[in-house]
């Protein structure tokens, strides 16, 4: 089941496949793995602070950029959203750590986080079930082709993931993984 959904993620109709050379990095998180517990959920121990990305590479007609973290690992039938944000201009390529904190002030300006499935809009790091194989958390940065889109604090990742469906030009990944045994 977790394969199937983490295709379903990467490979979704509509959605524009990673553009030859638009690529995503982050000095706090290594494709493939573990995360550090500076970026891990308060509720498991950890800092709950997004880590610094940056991206480049994307095309031309790049308006603007959002950014998910998605685990579709969680036990819950639909994967669990740790954090949206859209409105990033084009200009922008890279976010410090902890830009996702609540009241941000290194988010760039129109820059909004929808809710979370924590039920708060900033960022929500790991935190999976006692006992659960390692999640993995996917980081998408998505290179859009309008400018900015009408999402609100209150927004799910569902319906963050709705908009980005039709407005998406490319998108660069990186997958990082986290467990807890007790």
């Amino acid at each position: 089941m977790r394969a199937l959904l983490l295709s379903l993620l990467l490979c979704l109709p509509g959605v524009a496949a990673a553009a030859a050379g638009f690529t995503v990095t982050s000095p706090d998180i290594r494709n493939g793995a573990t995360i550090p517990m500076v970026h891990v959920f308060t509720g498991c121990g950890g800092g709950n602070q997004s880590p610094a990305l940056s991206w480049s590479g994307a095309p031309k007609d790049t308006q603007s950029y959002a950014i998910t973290m998605f685990d579709p690992d969680a036990p819950t039938g639909s994967g669990w959203w740790h954090w949206t944000v859209v409105n990033i201009p084009a200009s922008v390529t890279s976010l410090p750590e902890n830009a996702g904190a609540a009241n941000s002030t290194t988010l760039p300006a129109g820059a909004v986080q929808g809710r979370t499935d924590f039920g708060f809009s900033n960022y929500g790091g790991p935190c999976p079930p006692i006992g659960d194989k390692p999640h993995h958390y996917i980081i998408t940065v998505y290179a859009l082709k309008v400018p900015s889109m009408q999402i609100d604090p209150q927004a799910s990742g569902a319906t963050v993931g709705f908009h980005l469906h039709f407005a998406t030009l490319a998108r660069a990944t990186l997958v990082g993984r986290w467990g807890r045994s007790n």
